[in-house]
């Protein structure tokens, strides 16, 4: 299998090499728009700030490649975020695969920490990327800003409110958490996106 992280100015992309590479599937990394193109599946890895990453996107031309993509795709952190509409983070539009605006969270309780950073579970799994992952399985998030509950979300956390702990359009997925760093339950969420059709 052809398996394809995406390499951009940013990202987590050995961490998620280290991963697919316990599951016995080597990955390119790569920022060349053939290569992705031609991928049988593609991972887009996410740490970093979602302006500067939109503004890399569009001078490599890789968003119009990725919203493109017609094979499995799977969006990680701020691989997810950058799949939405827009984001408050730079005040950014993003690739609007999936029709929901990314926000900063808010809290008056000084309490609560924020980005959220740790582990928190995860309900109403809706997906074959969650097949044999239980209801309230934990996962690793490391994050300010989030996607609001809406129609493509596929599993739902809770800090400070609900809010998309997973999308999917078509063949679209994404997650907010790091399944690289999430333990048993995020390689087997790995194994399952490899094992999509």
């Amino acid at each position: 299998m052809n398996l394809v992280v995406i390499k951009y100015n940013a990202g987590n992309t050995k961490s998620v090499e280290h991963t697919l590479s316990r599951l016995g599937v080597q990955a390119v990394i790569t920022d060349d728009a053939e290569q992705i193109q031609n991928a049988d599946k593609v991972i887009f890895p996410g740490v970093g700030h979602a302006e500067a990453t939109m503004k890399y996107l569009k001078e490599k031309n890789l968003d119009k490649v990725i919203k493109n993509i017609t094979q499995p795709f799977l969006g990680i952190c701020l691989g997810q975020q950058l799949m939405c509409a827009h984001s408050e983070e730079g005040d950014v539009d993003c690739l609007g695969i999936f029709p929901v605006k990314v926000k900063k969270f808010k809290s008056a309780d000084n309490h609560i920490k924020i980005p959220q950073m740790g582990w928190n579970n995860l309900y109403d799994l809706k997906s074959p990327l969650f097949k044999n992952i239980p209801d309230l399985s934990f996962v690793y998030f490391v994050h300010s800003y989030y996607s609001e509950v809406n129609e493509n979300t596929i599993a739902t956390c809770d800090y400070i409110h609900p809010f998309s702990a997973a999308l999917q359009k078509d063949n679209f997925y994404a997650t907010q958490f790091h399944p690289e760093k999430s333990a048993d339950a995020g390689q087997k969420i790995i194994q399952n996106f490899i094992e999509l059709c």
